[in-house]
């Protein structure tokens, strides 16, 4: 991974073109206030971005579970036109 060194007002200037060129290359800034590091910007991974999004689909389906959100199969198999 490539890693590119940035002042806090560049990227604050140009934070959108950072985001995408991150995302698409691939690049991890660090970003600078006064030539120390403040912080760091570096693209979700496909895998863990993927991972997170399915967690967060199980905990919402599991939460509906608990309230009671739920169809039986009958109730499907009727909306669908089965």
């Amino acid at each position: 991974m490539v890693t590119k060194l940035i002042g806090v007002k560049e990227f604050r200037q140009n934070m959108a073109k950072y985001m995408a060129d991150g995302s698409r290359y691939g690049w991890r800034y660090v970003v600078l206030s006064r030539n120390k590091p403040i912080g760091e910007v570096r693209p979700f991974s496909k895998k863990k971005a993927t991972f997170g999004k399915l967690a967060a689909e199980i905990a919402e389906a599991r939460a509906d579970v608990k309230a009671g959100r739920v169809y039986s199969a009958t109730e499907v198999r009727q909306h669908l036109g089965l």
